[in-house]
């Protein structure tokens, strides 16, 4: 069922044009997919609401676009040079490479699926005296289960942190993972894989013009700190907000835009005094779960997860992860990377990476919170999320099935339609017309008057539409129309006037970052 819930989404997303195999008439390139004209919309809102919640609701958060190129020395100071590598395991007999760790996640995602069963049994059982802490704690198949996924997760972190990766490849043995596709346990040896693109620069051949396409945005803030901090006069704390493509050479490049080798990331780097880096770090992680929440994803879709096997740089990390139809995978991840980055680029380029704090008079190098969350799988979220297949009343009465994308409406990539009631009466098409180009300015409007009206109904719905304006016969008496809600289906007459001011009340990103002010 869930499986088909993405089956669904995949194929929607193209038949109503919001996103595209790249390249699809050579057979597409693996990985790669292009946005479509309801796709750009959707994605561009979602960016425009994550940069105005980041800077426009914090007085001492500034943006910064930075380019995709970056000195080599750059990352080498960031370490990806050295160890930006994912473990790497092949089967002998299918021939399909995987990503060791992620063999050994989806491992104990089913065993995580056997401890919700229970649990559902047991909330079925009990009704409203069930406490899911205490049966967690006591039920003897649930407890022997979670003490399971601990060591696993326990092994699998020392084995990648100490880098015996023989140690995981052994852990995959002991637990008798086999090949998802062939069943085979067949497997090679594990060994580290560096997920980098690397090109030329110019005609210079060798380590000397080497450069990499960069596999994250966070350097281009780092590099600019004190470019930054200088020109906009900033005092710590502050935090830089970025939105820009990245790349990475995926192992395993799976489900559809959720791990995909060219994405986007919004990130947000935010410079703390030395030893305050935790209470900022609990900040943004309770802030940005509210940013999850202010566009109406329930409480159980989301949920944190700390990190076991800590990055170079991080002396904390949790993710916040959203269940998708393929389960709970990472949105979003808040990590407290300490000094690293800056003291990393002050050391290899010489250069002072420091702040003077007048308030205790001393000059530091900034410890650093991040905040780091993909446009895609955001999208992708979005997307899960609003998909709906309901049964809602036709135009005869009748009970009919309607598939609706219940997008937070400041985010739907068309916020109104304009409809004439039908095409051949010149008059109506006309007044419609006029209807659609005197809302254009204000929202972004279509105009649709092919097949008949439930049809368009149903068109405007799958692409997340909130309203729908129906110009009809009495518009050409009163200059009133129809004004049709997509979730609730509930229609109003309006005057002609009032549209633009109305819509916009209803569609504006207003509407989100109200709920985010503290």
């Amino acid at each position: 069922m869930i499986q088909d819930l993405f089956k669904k989404v995949v194929s929607h997303s193209k038949k109503y044009g919001f996103i595209f195999q790249s390249s699809e008439i050579y057979d597409g390139l693996s990985a790669v997919y292009d946005y479509g004209p309801y796709g750009v919309e959707l994605k561009n809102n979602i960016k425009d609401y994550w940069f105005k919640s980041m800077v426009r609701m914090h007085e001492n958060i500034v943006g910064i676009d930075s380019a995709i190129f970056m000195h080599p020395k750059t990352w080498k100071a960031s370490g990806h040079v050295d160890a930006f590598n994912d473990p790497l395991i092949d089967n002998k007999d299918s021939k399909k490479r995987y990503r060791a760790d992620v063999l050994v996640e989806d491992y104990i995602a089913k065993i995580e699926a056997k401890i919700n069963k229970e649990i559902a049994k047991g909330r079925k059982r009990f009704g409203d005296e069930f406490n899911e802490e205490e049966f967690r704690a006591t039920h003897p198949r649930v407890k022997a289960n979670l003490e399971k996924i601990a060591d696993i997760n326990k092994r699998m972190s020392e084995s990648l942190s100490s880098g015996k990766l023989e140690d995981l490849k052994a852990l995959i043995e002991e637990l008798g993972i086999s090949d998802p596709i062939s069943g085979s346990k067949n497997w090679t040896e594990v060994r580290q894989f560096n997920l980098m693109f690397n090109t030329q620069l110019g005609n210079i051949s060798g380590e000397e013009g080497k450069l990499y396409l960069r596999p994250e945005t966070a350097q281009g803030i780092f590099v600019n700190f004190l470019n930054v901090q200088k020109t906009t006069r900033q005092k710590i704390p502050f935090g830089i907000a970025q939105i820009g493509k990245a790349f990475r050479n995926e192992i395993v490049a799976r489900q559809f835009i959720f791990r995909m080798r060219e994405f986007e990331q919004m990130e947000m780097q935010y410079f703390v005094r030395p030893g305050e880096e935790m209470k900022w770090y609990d900040y943004w992680k309770t802030h940005r779960m509210k940013w999850h929440k202010s566009l109406g994803t329930s409480d159980d879709k989301l949920r944190y997860h700390d990190h076991e096997n800590l990055a170079h740089y991080a002396n904390a990390a949790v993710d916040i992860e959203f269940e998708f139809p393929f389960g709970f995978k990472e949105l979003e991840g808040i990590h407290s990377r300490t000094d690293f980055d800056l003291k990393s680029h002050s050391e290899l380029s010489g250069k002072k990476l420091q702040y003077f704090d007048p308030e205790i008079n001393e000059n530091y190098i900034p410890y650093v919170v991040e905040t780091s969350i993909g446009v895609d799988r955001m999208f992708l979220a979005v997307m899960s999320n609003a998909y709906t297949e309901e049964m809602v009343p036709d135009a005869s009465g009748k009970e009919s099935e309607r598939i609706v994308l219940k997008i937070p409406a400041a985010l739907a990539p068309i916020k109104a339609t304009v409809l004439p009631l039908v095409k051949n009466k010149e008059e109506l098409t006309a007044k419609a017309k006029a209807v659609f180009n005197k809302l254009k300015p204000f929202v972004n409007t279509q105009y649709d008057e092919k097949d008949a009206i439930g049809r368009r109904y149903r068109r405007q719905d799958a692409i997340g539409t909130p309203f729908c304006i129906t110009v009809d016969f009495d518009t050409l008496e009163d200059d009133t129309v129809t004004v049709r809600e997509r979730d609730s289906l509930k229609q109003e007459r309006m005057h002609i006037d009032e549209l633009a001011s109305y819509i916009k009340k209803h569609t504006d990103l207003s509407t989100l970052l109200t709920k985010l002010a503290d």
